[in-house]
């Protein structure tokens, strides 16, 4: 029997002219970035169908675009087709995760739009620009990339840890940026096949994000949350988030704790998912996913299909 699961991409899967095809053919995807807008009380729509590319890449807007691009997306195939979006399961890669609760019907639309974009400010504004930073280290071991942030800390003071796992080889650092070029150096020497600096604004997943928390937990409070429709795996927290106290806990650890967008998946795998949709701006993610070797080949999800 065929368990599907619905991915969803994080921040950096953004681009302009996002969802603009979709609402051209869509008229319940147009309602959908028309309730983003009402929400956010700005043209969401228009900086993701016409840029400018350095706004839509600020992290306060990348992640209500992507959120509503996503949720355009399932809404449109659902009108199209006449019937809910088939899932066993949905995982979301970092602020991808807030897109399945919401396509779960976990958390709505209007509250979660609002409440993804006070993240990205409270992150971006947490470290001054400048003072930390992500890097790729790749083919590696976890039991090295500990060793090589463990080092790097040591000798420089300063903070850097494993933020993202992203599959074999595939793992990303993050800290302080003294900490974190410290890292770099090391994993060269040990044998890493490549290291490459990631074009961010703040050093996500790590101990800097802690003054992010109370806050957000905050606004948290003030929103229903709901037990999910469809189960959505956590990638901090070691199962489902079934619950609206799981949910809370999870949306506020993702902050400082490591993506394991790997042991999420696999995980997946083991509670018999076969099949996997990437859906949204997902490119990357869906080629990500395929090379993780973890069982699955998901399709990509991002328009109507032409016969639709």
């Amino acid at each position: 029997m065929t368990k599907r699961a619905l991915l969803f991409p994080g921040q950096g899967a953004q681009f302009v002219g996002m969802g603009k095809d979709l609402c051209a053919a869509s008229a319940p995807a147009r309602e959908v970035f028309a309730e983003a807008d009402a929400a956010l009380g700005m043209a969401l729509s228009e900086l993701c169908f016409e840029g400018p590319e350095e706004t839509l890449n600020r992290t306060e807007m990348a992640q209500p675009a992507l959120l509503t691009h996503s949720v355009a997306v399932i809404r449109a195939l659902e009108a199209a087709t006449g019937e809910p979006m088939a899932a066993d399961a949905m995982a979301g890669h970092s602020l991808g995760e807030w897109t399945a609760l919401v396509a779960a019907g976990a958390l709505s639309l209007a509250d979660a739009v609002p409440l993804v974009r006070l993240r990205g400010k409270l992150m971006q504004e947490a470290v001054p620009e400048g003072i930390g930073a992500m890097s790729a280290l790749l083919g590696m071991e976890p039991d090295a990339i500990d060793a090589v942030c463990a080092d790097a800390s040591s000798e420089t003071g300063k903070t850097v840890v494993p933020a993202t796992f992203n599959g074999p080889g595939n793992i990303v650092v993050s800290g302080h940026a003294e900490a974190v070029a410290r890292a770099s150096e090391l994993a060269k020497e040990r044998g890493a096949a490549a290291v490459r600096a990631l074009a961010v604004s703040a050093p996500f997943h790590s101990p800097l994000m802690e003054p992010v928390a109370a806050p957000l937990a905050e606004a948290l409070d003030k929103v229903t949350l709901s037990a999910p429709r469809v189960p959505v795996r956590s990638t901090t927290l070691d199962g489902y988030l079934d619950t609206p106290e799981a949910i809370r806990q999870a949306l506020i650890d993702q902050l400082t704790e490591p993506v394991r967008w790997e042991q999420c998946l696999r995980a997946l795998v083991a509670d018999g998912v076969t099949d996997a949709s990437v859906v949204g701006a997902g490119r990357q993610m869906t080629r990500m996913v395929k090379r993780m070797r973890v069982g699955l080949k998901p399709s990509w999800v991002h328009n109507l299909p032409k016969e639709a």
